[in-house]
């Protein structure tokens, strides 16, 4: 592993996916009527180093563009965003994936992927990895995306093996069939990835591809028995469960009129990091990161819709937001 510009420590490391979004500026009409869209930086781990970012965090992600427009576009917005753009590089004759969808509030928003024939953030190789920067990270998230593809798999588990199980090394279970030759494939390779992580969050349908359960107290007490110390199980308007070893938490969704619910997981996922790092109740990590989740689903877009520390604050307490 290369140890590269030192940036040392911390609070948030993530690695994976990135890439441009574009939003259509009209809600509920199919992209071909679209005229105009917005462009903000997504992929779900580079939103998360932006949300946790926004909640005064130091973050990096380890990640790859394509040497053009589109990612010089996403270095520079990083940058401005809070977040530390280091291990963020260019491959020369690769091309920045972009991501249009559809807004069909409250819970339809199709995506679609332009990340052929390989997207470079699944180029990311072991050699490249940091590995001072990924074992002083207070929290390291990855995602299962990351683990779709060759050398991207190899490399997480590089950096993992560095980490050596500690403590807030989190797996995002997010699941995005178009990235997968099949659902079994992913199933082996999040069940090779979870005796490495501490922390495991995911839906439903993703909690059924990592350990075969839907019902959200058994998918988290089967995470629980693969030696997750956390397991999270969120359960869209029902709300989410945290289960540790020693307590069970269920908290409600926090009410919210729906914009684009396609953020809202990765600033629920930021938020977590900033209640984890602060070393609050599961309680009130749980709530914070509820809240969070759904101001970005009140907004149109992702990256740039990550609340600070005292929006979530504020509105916990019954303020508004916008």
């Amino acid at each position: 592993m290369a140890a590269t510009d030192k940036v040392h420590p911390l609070d948030v490391v993530t690695i994976g996916r990135v890439g441009v979004d574009l939003y259509p500026t009209r809600s509920e009409v199919g992209l071909e009527d679209v005229d105009t869209f917005t462009k903000s930086v997504g992929g779900s781990a580079t939103n998360v180093a932006i949300a946790a970012a926004a909640h005064g965090h130091s973050s990096g992600v380890i990640t790859r563009v394509g040497d053009d427009p589109f990612g010089r576009y996403i270095v520079r917005e990083l940058a401005r965003l809070g977040v530390e753009t280091s291990q963020v590089r260019a491959l020369v004759g690769e091309q920045t994936p972009v991501t249009f969808c559809e807004i069909y509030p409250p819970d339809d928003f199709p995506l679609y992927f332009y990340r052929r024939p390989k997207a470079p953030d699944l180029q990311i190789e072991s050699h490249e990895l940091d590995a001072d920067l990924i074992r002083s990270a207070r929290v390291f998230w990855s995602t299962v995306t990351g683990l779709s593809d060759e050398p991207s798999r190899s490399a997480h588990h590089d950096a993992w093996a560095v980490r050596g199980r500690a403590p807030l090394t989190v797996l995002d279970l997010d699941y995005r069939p178009m990235f997968w030759s099949s659902r079994a494939d992913a199933s082996a390779a999040v069940a090779a990835a979870l005796p490495h992580v501490t922390v495991a969050i995911g839906n439903a349908e993703e909690c059924e591809v990592a350990v075969g359960e839907t019902d959200p107290y058994r998918a988290a007490d089967a995470l629980l028995e693969r030696g997750v110390q956390l397991a999270v199980v969120k359960r869209g308007p029902i709300g989410v469960l945290g289960r540790t070893a020693d307590e069970s938490v269920e908290v409600p969704a926090h009410p919210v009129d729906v914009v684009n619910g396609l953020g809202a997981g990765d600033g629920f996922g930021g938020a977590l990091c900033h209640a984890l790092l602060e070393g609050w109740s599961l309680q009130r990590s749980l709530r914070f990161a509820n809240a969070a989740g759904a101001i970005v689903a009140g907004r149109r877009e992702c990256s740039t819709a990550m609340p600070s520390t005292a929006e979530v604050e504020a509105i916990m307490s019954g303020g508004t937001h916008g």
